[in-house]
């Protein structure tokens, strides 16, 4: 058996010297002085360093209300000194914006199976806002442009028929009256027979042309023949076409931008006789 352990033996047990308990007090205390020397013990010099760098970053976009964090005086900037850094900089950004986008449309040019053909300013080398030829292959641009192509050149036929046959019209002993959308109606009733022929030779060109660009359809459905070029069809009868380069592209150039603005003229004779029933001299 255990032998009783008297009162005061418990108290002894139980109860440990002052300075085993303040032992592990101060070594946490010396820790934490330890870890927190580094900051307190930096120099002025390199906490000096840091300051100025944020400080001059935010002088040149800061208000002139700006202080600084250390109690000095305040940085100020004259409202014509921030008018001025700000002008600076948006012109720099205009300028940047220009040259990229340049760049953009010479990349996009260059890898463009059409070339520069078409693109004038102020539009530039190549405008495509609303990006029809990004996911398009190399076959769908050319048939692209030989659509452009094709519908300028009806257009301005087509604008110079408008004109013309509203004021001069001595076919049919002069009856043809009246606004043009309605002329095709009216020579229906004069002369049925009259578009069976018009028709005819309306698909014939469609067939030599078809045949002279695009290729077989058991080949290649809608596609372009590799070495065709989109509108030229080889045909110049009175010998316009310059051999220079340069102005040979001029002259394309010309019949693009003719051909578009036809298109848009076009379409706005036929919607103004639509809507006032009347010639559009009238």
């Amino acid at each position: 058996p255990q032998p009783k352990r008297t009162q005061d033996q418990d108290k002894d047990h139980h109860s440990l010297p002052s300075s085993v308990m303040i032992f592990p007090v101060a070594i946490a205390a010396l820790a934490l002085s330890a870890a927190a020397a580094p900051a307190s013990t930096m120099s002025a010099r390199t906490r000096g360093a840091a300051a100025p760098t944020l400080r001059n970053r935010l002088q040149k976009f800061a208000p002139s209300q700006l202080r600084e964090t250390r109690g000095q005086r305040p940085v100020s900037m004259k409202a014509e000194d921030f008018s001025g850094a700000r002008k600076d900089l948006e012109k720099k950004f205009v300028e940047k914006r220009a040259e990229f986008l340049e760049e953009t449309q010479d990349d996009r040019a260059a890898a463009n199976p059409i070339g520069t053909v078409g693109g004038t300013a102020p539009m530039g080398k190549f405008w495509d806002p609303a990006g029809f030829t990004r996911e398009a292959d190399p076959n769908q641009v050319r048939r692209y442009r030989e659509s452009e192509v094709t519908h300028g050149r009806l257009a301005m036929l087509g604008t110079l028929g408008f004109l013309t046959q509203e004021n001069f019209a001595p076919l049919f002993g002069g009856h043809i009256e009246g606004p043009a959308i309605n002329h095709f109606q009216e020579i229906q009733s004069i002369a049925p027979n009259f578009w069976y022929p018009v028709f005819l030779a309306i698909t014939i060109a469609e067939l030599g042309r078809a045949r002279y660009g695009w290729e077989e359809p058991t080949k290649s459905l809608f596609g372009l023949r590799p070495e065709y070029e989109p509108g030229n069809l080889a045909f110049d009868p009175l010998n316009l076409a310059p051999k220079d380069e340069a102005r040979l592209e001029s002259m394309k150039n010309k019949e693009l931008n003719n051909g578009r603005l036809a298109m848009l003229a076009l379409a706005g004779m036929i919607a103004q006789e639509l809507v006032t029933q009347k010639p559009l001299l009238a």
